[in-house]
């Protein structure tokens, strides 16, 4: 694969100048690793469908990356070459980072929640070679699905089953031999080592305009914003930090898989999200920090005070993907004595901003955070020009952080030429710095941190031979901060209801996430003089129905 990754090169003597980018990759933090505590517990997993928990110290990780390295170029992969990975939190999605890092090739995480209509295009956009998935997860066969994609995939070799049979297992073709005893593996384990420049993760967006941007990652841009993030958040190799977030997120991806090597610190994984597990792994394994969704926080601080029992050791929850209730932080500081810091980031430059550890509790109630080392924000009019402090407008991102182009798509890249990326959103800035998301100029829905690609389902919906007119609008939930709703006009003499509509999205393989959970037939639909939907009038009507 060539990688179009044009926004590295022009600002890398600038990074490098003011000390942001430390020229060092994921290979060098885990042997630094293995180097100072070979035997301190580096990674626990838990799957609580089946209750498996697998441990790794530092040195038994490093040598199960080793293994599944070889093994990966043992299937014919080579440095710049693109494996997928479709995993929950398990550890196999670690050891295949590290794994791919060590030869060289590009991680592309993949959310499990995807269908044949997400990987369809991203797995033949990215041209990934390797595929490894679980043979099954909750009750879904993966493999039959990658496996009925082959066919339309040209450069797709091998798709790798965790819990399969046979010759394509993951076990069978990676983690059971010894690869990395056989007498070619140090060569090959050290003679494609990625740079600091090199991309070394494909991560994609959620499409807001018709198909997903494949987000492309150095490790320069990745481990520069991890550093100043554990510094503000004051964690280091004594944390123990509880990953539920997946990992296909930048979420779980950069602070669950990356962050603990770089800090030399333990992590936990957790599977499938149920608080009272979550409970439980955080008395038992004495975790400090975590990081997730506004979702998580609600459902762990009412299991707390449901059952008495106290997370003691728990010292950060970082909350990001929607605004965080006042009154939920104000119960969450009692249920679990954790500070909440509230952040916002994006797939392309990882968190922005957050709050700080000594703020007021007020600060995450009603801000996004101030802007992390190395990053700069403005808020700018339709003209560019920077708006007064309190006044919403495009907010504008310059990091050391920001990725390194979408794949393919140079002309989508949203960065000026004195790199401020465009992100899409609007915010205001206060007199303190400090950021408020206000609003998306993106036409994207955040359900419990997903978002979900609205362009693309409403397209989707316009070939329903009942549809005439639809327009996709969330509407407020307590729990996931937004729902989908699909508003729409029928064709004389056609009818829709929910169940028809939820029928027709699943059968186009559509993720169940991003299918609306409402629906609401009009007459006509709000409209400007020149047939543009309003669908500020649309948010306002359900927000009305819903009261």
């Amino acid at each position: 694969m060539e990688f179009d990754a044009v926004l590295i090169a022009p600002r890398r003597a600038e990074m490098v100048r003011d000390g942001h980018w430390h020229d060092r990759t994921i290979n060098d933090e885990l042997d630094a690793c293995v180097a100072q505590f070979p035997d301190k517990l580096a990674l626990t997993a838990v799957s609580l469908d089946n209750g498996a928990v697998r441990r790794f110290t530092w040195r038994e990780l490093a040598t199960m990356a080793d293994r599944v390295a070889v093994g990966l170029a043992r299937l014919g992969v080579v440095r710049n070459d693109v494996v997928s990975c479709q995993l929950p939190n398990w550890w196999q999605f670690t050891v295949m980072y590290l794994a791919c890092s060590r030869i060289g090739a590009v991680i592309n995480p993949l959310m499990h929640i995807f269908r044949e209509r997400e990987l369809s295009f991203m797995l033949a956009h990215g041209e990934s070679k390797v595929v490894v998935v679980p043979k099954t997860f909750r009750g879904f066969d993966f493999e039959a699905m990658l496996n009925g994609l082959r066919g339309s995939l040209p450069a797709l070799r091998h798709v790798v089953a965790i819990g399969g049979s046979g010759p394509d297992s993951f076990e069978a073709r990676l983690a059971d031999p010894e690869w990395e005893h056989e007498p070619d593996a140090r060569e090959i384990l050290t003679r494609s080592r990625p740079g600091p420049d090199d991309i070394t993760q494909l991560i994609y967006t959620s499409g807001t305009t018709g198909e997903p941007k494949g987000v492309m990652h150095s490790a320069n841009t990745l481990m520069s914003n991890i550093v100043p993030y554990a510094q503000r958040l004051r964690l280091s190799s004594d944390d123990v930090i509880l990953m539920a977030s997946p990992m296909a997120h930048q979420t779980g991806f950069m602070y669950g898989l990356m962050m603990p090597a770089m800090l030399r610190a333990s992590s936990v994984l957790q599977d499938v999200w149920d608080p009272k597990k979550a409970i439980e792994l955080i008395r038992a394994e004495s975790v400090t920090f975590t990081m997730a969704s506004t979702p998580f926080l609600t459902d762990l601080s009412k299991a707390v005070a449901e059952t008495g029992q106290q997370v003691p050791s728990l010292r950060v929850f970082l909350c990001a993907g929607a605004p965080i209730p006042g009154p939920l932080v104000e119960q969450a500081r009692a249920a679990l004595g954790a500070k909440v810091v509230s952040a916002w980031g994006m797939s392309e430059n990882g968190a922005v901003t957050t709050t700080m550890i000594d703020d007021d509790d007020e600060r995450s109630v009603n801000t996004d955070g101030c802007p992390l080392p190395g990053t700069a924000v403005r808020v700018v009019d339709g003209d560019g020009a920077e708006v007064p402090t309190g006044t919403p407008g495009r907010l504008l991102v310059r990091a050391c952080s920001n990725f390194g182009g979408y794949l393919k798509r140079p002309h989508l890249n949203g960065t000026d030429a004195d790199g401020w990326f465009d992100t899409g959103d609007l915010a205001w800035v206060d007199e303190r710095g400090y950021i408020r998301i206000s609003g998306r100029s993106k036409d994207v829905i955040i359900r419990g941190g997903e978002n979900i690609p609205v362009a693309e389902i409403e397209s989707l919906l316009y070939r329903h031979p009942a549809i005439a007119q639809v327009a996709i609008v969330a509407y407020p939930d307590e729990r996931l901060g937004e729902r989908a709703c699909a508003c729409v006009v029928t064709k004389p003499g056609q009818g829709l209801d929910l169940a028809g509509m939820v029928e027709f999205l699943k059968a186009q393989k559509t993720a169940v996430q991003y299918i609306p959970e409402r629906l609401v037939v009009l007459d006509a639909m709000p409209a400007t003089p020149s047939g543009k939907i309003q669908k500020f009038k649309l948010r306002e009507t359900l927000r009305q129905a819903l009261s």
